[in-house]
C-alpha cells in the first residue's frame, strides 16, 4: 500500500495533545507549545482556517468553548481571532507561521486539519503548504479527512502525511468497509489512532506491515499503558503524560 517510508523521527518522539495544555495553560496556545519544547516533548495542534484564508492554530469550528467569543472560527479574519483572548489567559489564537517560528525545528510538529463534509479542505491544505514553504524543521500534516493525505502526496510530496481514524459515533469510520475506503483514498505514511478503539487487529496488521501507528488522546496512565504496547508514538495530555 505505502511507496514510500514514514520518517524515523515520527515514531521516536511524544507528542503534547494540542500543545503542553492545563488548566491555566490554553489548548493549541503558543505557551503550550514552548513548555512543550522544555520538556523535550513534539507538539501536535490543529487547524482551522479563517475567513482570509490564513492557517490558524485552533481546534474549535465555534469560537465560544475556548474563547467566550461568539461566532464561528472560519467567520473571522485571522486580525480579528488576535483580537479575541482565551479564556483565563491573555494569549490570542496564533497562526501556523507564528507557531513555525517559535518552535525553529527545536521539536517535531504534528498538523492536524480540521475538516467536515462539505469542507474545502483543499483550500486549506494549499495555505499549509504556503505556511510550510520555508520551514526545514521536522513536520508532518494528518487529518481524518483522508483528503488531506491524497493532496500533499500529490502537491507536497516530501511531506510526511498520515491518516486519523477513531471508531466511535464522533467519527466517520464506523464500519470497516469505511475505515479501508479510507486507507485507500489516503495512502498515508501513517496512522493516528484512537486509543479508545485499540487493540485492533486490524491495525495490528498494518503495524506489522511497516505503516507507523500513532495514538491519542493518551489522558490516563492506562490509557498510557495500552498505547505503548500497541502503538509505535504516542500523543499525549494531562495524566497520560510520562
Amino acid at each position: 500500500m505505502r511507496k514510500r517510508p514514514a520518517p524515523d523521527w515520527l515514531t521516536e518522539w511524544e507528542y503534547a495533545h494540542r500543545g503542553l495544555h492545563s488548566d491555566s495553560v490554553p489548548e493549541n496556545s503558543l505557551e503550550g507549545a514552548r513548555l512543550a519544547i522544555a520538556a523535550g516533548m513534539g507538539v501536535e495542534c490543529d487547524i482551522q482556517r479563517s475567513r482570509d484564508d490564513h492557517p490558524m492554530v485552533f481546534h474549535d469550528w465555534e469560537l465560544r468553548r475556548l474563547t467566550g467569543a461568539e461566532g464561528l472560527t472560519e467567520g473571522s479574519t485571522a486580525a480579528e481571532l488576535r483580537q479575541v483572548r482565551y479564556l483565563g489567559s491573555a494569549e490570542s489564537p496564533a497562526t501556523l507561521a507564528d507557531l513555525l517560528q517559535l518552535v525553529e525545528g527545536k521539536v517535531p510538529i504534528l498538523i492536524e486539519i480540521k475538516s467536515k463534509r462539505g469542507y474545502d479542505v483543499e483550500r486549506s491544505c494549499l495555505r499549509v503548504r504556503d505556511a510550510l514553504a520555508r520551514y526545514s524543521g521536522m513536520h508532518a500534516v494528518m487529518s481524518f479527512d483522508p483528503r488531506v493525505a491524497r493532496w500533499f502526496r500529490r502537491h507536497s510530496p516530501s511531506t510526511p502525511c498520515g491518516l486519523v481514524m477513531r471508531e466511535d459515533e464522533h467519527g466517520y469510520t464506523q464500519k470497516a468497509w469505511q475505515r479501508r475506503l479510507a486507507l485507500r483514498i489516503a495512502k498515508p505514511d501513517f496512522l493516528a489512532y484512537h486509543i479508545l478503539a485499540l487493540p485492533s487487529r486490524w491495525v495490528a496488521r498494518l503495524r506489522a506491515n511497516g505503516l507507523p501507528i500513532l495514538t491519542w488522546t493518551v489522558s490516563t496512565p492506562d490509557l498510557r499503558a495500552r498505547a505503548q504496547e500497541h502503538a509505535d508514538g504516542l500523543i499525549s495530555e494531562r495524566e497520560g503524560l510520562a
